[in-house]
């Protein structure tokens, strides 16, 4: 009996090492791929519209999805026998998708949207379970440690090959869908990766439970439960949000004629200083709340797609971006631990498939109504882009102040003030570009999560199929 609780343990514990390694092999996919999609239907002559359709399309399917999730989760037997499959067709599907300027007939913008929809659909399928059996692998106690460290990890990740594709683009602007290729072929070497890693995890049982909720029963009390109100708060905030989000790229490449370059600097700008801010927000989160957090990001929130109004110049959109990061890092975390912190492990898989359908789903009508509206809006400053940056900004300010109000924090934590927030413990040197490499330069394997000291509850979001924390802010 001592010897398999003794072996049990070494499989945890390297199923914790694996885990950094799949998360850091899906991030460097993601760096190549997540910011590079809409660039790509542009090189395509994707309309407005389509652009829209692309963010929308795979969105609405997602929600769908998600629907599925917890039941192909029991008929596969296991959580890893839904995740391995649909992780390995998530590889493949690059396949095409890198193939796609050579091979396929007609408007080949509708073959990326069909492609990107499958993309879409197999990357989230599996999330409600890895979401439950990352839960069972790493205790309450740890959650903020280790997915601190695994989140910096999975950021520069990130980074690193968001600027390895945006170079691979730059110099290949002579024939830019051969760098397409490039980097989505590699993208899908990392997933399998990833894939790898994620099949040596060891599986805790599933706890016996006598009864749990089903998915009806959860959408028939969401009025009536915090996890139910927060999580319809966080799906008009995300249908504001993405009211305006896929259309940057088109602004800043199509409209603003921006060359490859600076768009990797605009956009690396966010996610470098989403990265820098993540150990910032989870100390708080840790000590005043998720909600405390969520208050003060949800006043900046609004403020990013506004400020995109004033100016074009590059060093104008640095700051913007900076402050993008800023209040993207914390609104990210918190929403992310919140969930976790509200749901009973007994329903977690059905909770967090729930909230990523509703999510999905508000997503898709977002980015549906602004591909809609955008070409019918009356120009600001000569852009008609511009005019719904402004309505999406005054969107998530509408959202913020009248949801957030009737959600309340799950654990009990004490009074903190919004200045004591920002700037109680505040360190300039955590902030410093060389920490982003420390996690890096030390060995994966010789993390010990169980030696690491208690910092109460904070789970920082994890760079996963969950959440990417790291990932360029959707502004």
């Amino acid at each position: 009996m001592l010897d398999c609780a003794v072996e049990t343990k070494e499989e945890v514990r390297k199923s914790r090492k694996y885990s950094i390694l799949d998360g850091s092999a899906y991030s460097a996919m993601l760096g190549l791929t997540q910011d590079y999609i809409a660039p790509f239907a542009l090189a395509l002559k994707a309309t407005t519209a389509q652009i829209g359709l692309l963010a929308s399309v795979p969105n609405l399917a997602m929600a769908l999805s998600q629907l599925t999730a917890p039941h192909l989760a029991e008929k596969a037997g296991s959580r890893k026998g839904l995740i391995l499959p649909v992780v390995f067709m998530h590889a493949l599907i690059w396949v095409p998708i890198l193939l796609l300027p050579y091979m396929f007939p007609g408007q080949k913008i509708w073959w990326l949207i069909g492609f990107v929809t499958l993309s879409t659909v197999f990357a989230s399928l599996g999330t409600p379970a890895w979401g439950s059996m990352m839960a069972d692998l790493i205790p309450q106690w740890m959650r903020g440690r280790f997915f601190g460290f695994r989140g910096k990890i999975c950021g520069l990740a990130t980074l690193v090959f968001f600027f390895i594709g945006g170079a691979i683009l730059h110099f290949s602007a002579q024939n830019v869908f051969i760098g397409f290729s490039i980097i989505f072929g590699i993208a899908a070497l990392f997933r399998l990766v990833s894939w790898y890693f994620l099949s040596r995890m060891y599986e805790p049982p599933l706890h016996s439970v006598k009864e749990h909720h089903s998915l009806l029963h959860l959408v028939r009390n969401m009025g009536s439960s915090n996890l139910g109100r927060f999580t319809v708060y966080v799906s008009l905030m995300n249908f504001s949000v993405f009211l305006a989000a896929p259309f940057f790229a088109v602004y800043m490449l199509r409209d603003l004629n921006f060359d490859y370059m600076i768009y990797v600097a605009i956009i690396a700008t966010a996610t470098l200083t989403n990265l820098m801010f993540l150990t910032y927000w989870g100390r708080r989160a840790d000590r005043a709340g998720n909600i405390k957090v969520l208050m003060v990001t949800s006043i900046l929130v609004p403020l990013v797609p506004v400020l995109w109004i004033a100016s074009h110049q590059l060093y104008y959109l640095i700051l913007v971006q900076i402050l993008s990061g800023f209040a993207w890092a914390g609104f990210t975390l918190a929403s992310t631990n919140f969930v976790y912190d509200a749901s009973a492990p007994e329903n977690r898989t059905r909770c967090i498939a729930l909230f990523n359908a509703m999510n999905g789903s508000a997503i898709c009508l977002g980015a549906l109504l602004g591909g809609f509206l955008a070409p019918h809006l009356p120009p600001v400053l000569g852009y008609n882009l511009l005019t719904l940056f402004l309505i999406a900004g005054l969107l998530r300010g509408l959202v913020a102040a009248t949801m957030l109000s009737h959600i309340s924090e799950v654990r009990r934590v004490p009074r903190v003030s919004i200045a004591g927030l920002l700037f109680d413990g505040f360190n300039f040197a955590g902030l410093r570009p060389k920490t982003l490499w420390q996690p890096g330069l030390c060995s994966v394997s010789r993390f010990k999560a169980e030696k690491l000291p208690s910092i109460s509850h904070w789970h920082s979001a994890p760079v996963s199929e969950l959440a990417t924390a790291s990932r360029s802010p959707p502004l």
